[in-house]
């Protein structure tokens, strides 16, 4: 109860502290366009009106905290979730999308790390590459691919799986070659004082001591394997996705829509890290580990 009272009061206390900056911005930022309208309709409205209005326009240049938490439950929950306007449903063609990404991007991931570990030659060739992969920005990568791919007719999910592949595999190769190597020295001459096989030293020894590395860069890479998707969606003209309803809001300068849809992402992004948490507890439990 201690543990959970002293995680609840700083992250409440930040949140509070968010929610009042935006607020102050949302005046600031909202106050030219307001003046602007009540020059014109000829009205001097005093300073409570004022900050009222500036926190009440449809299209916002800032949208307040309220206006956004107003969309987002009517977009969630006062709608069909069969409806092109649902969150829900935009949620989930985005997240359909950046599991499979996430599966090939864990997958591959894994399978690079593996072969880092194991051959000296790709620690010291392909590293470097996989590093500097990383450093190319995705908005000039997701086009690349969106184009090539639909030139060869593969069009759809595959495309945006992908590029959320692209994004996810890193933490994982990073995450799970710091784990392979992570058994002291002491330990693998304890094998080798064994007889163990290289293949018995790898089960029996370095995959039980990744795991803990494994699914900390899986958190990390479950939230930019939904980055990948978002991103996938932009180039697309995607019609449905959260990278749609962003496009959508964009196009018809509906920024309350904006900031709701980054407010939907950010849910599924913590959804999927909580997710991962819990299912790296129940293997470290299965596993034999105990809870701190």
């Amino acid at each position: 109860m201690d543990s959970f009272r002293d995680k609840l009061i700083p992250v409440t206390s930040i949140l509070l502290g968010v929610v009042v900056v935006w607020y102050v911005f949302a005046v600031i930022l909202n106050a030219p366009f307001q003046r602007d309208l009540d020059r014109r309709a000829g009205e001097k409205p005093g300073i409570v009106e004022f900050i009222g209005k500036t926190m009440s326009q449809p299209k916002p240049t800032l949208p307040a905290p309220h206006q956004v938490a107003v969309n987002f439950f009517e977009n969630t929950f006062l709608r069909k979730v069969t409806s092109n306007r649902s969150l829900v449903y935009n949620a989930w063609v985005t997240l359909s999308s950046t599991l499979l990404g996430f599966a090939f991007g864990t997958a591959l991931g894994i399978v690079i790390a593996v072969g880092i570990v194991h051959v000296a030659t790709l620690d010291r060739s392909l590293m470097p590459w996989i590093i500097a992969s990383q450093t190319i920005p995705i908005l000039a990568v997701a086009p690349m691919i969106i184009v090539v791919l639909a030139a060869i007719g593969v069009t759809g999910l595959i495309p945006k799986a992908l590029i959320s592949t692209y994004l996810s595999f890193f933490p994982v190769a990073v995450g799970m070659v710091k784990g392979l190597r992570s058994p002291e020295l002491t330990h693998l001459d304890l094998m080798h004082t064994y007889n163990a096989s290289p293949s018995q030293t790898f089960w029996k020894l370095r995959v039980p001591a990744s795991v803990p590395f494994l699914f900390t860069s899986m958190k990390v890479a479950v939230a930019a394997s939904l980055v990948g998707a978002i991103v996938g969606e932009l180039p697309t003209g995607a019609v449905a996705g959260i990278g749609a309803k962003l496009l959508a809001g964009a196009y018809y300068s509906q920024t309350i829509d904006i900031w709701s849809a980054l407010v939907a992402g950010s849910v599924v992004a913590a959804l999927l890290v909580m997710v991962v948490g819990i299912a790296g507890r129940i293997v470290d439990r299965a596993m034999g580990g105990r809870p701190a």
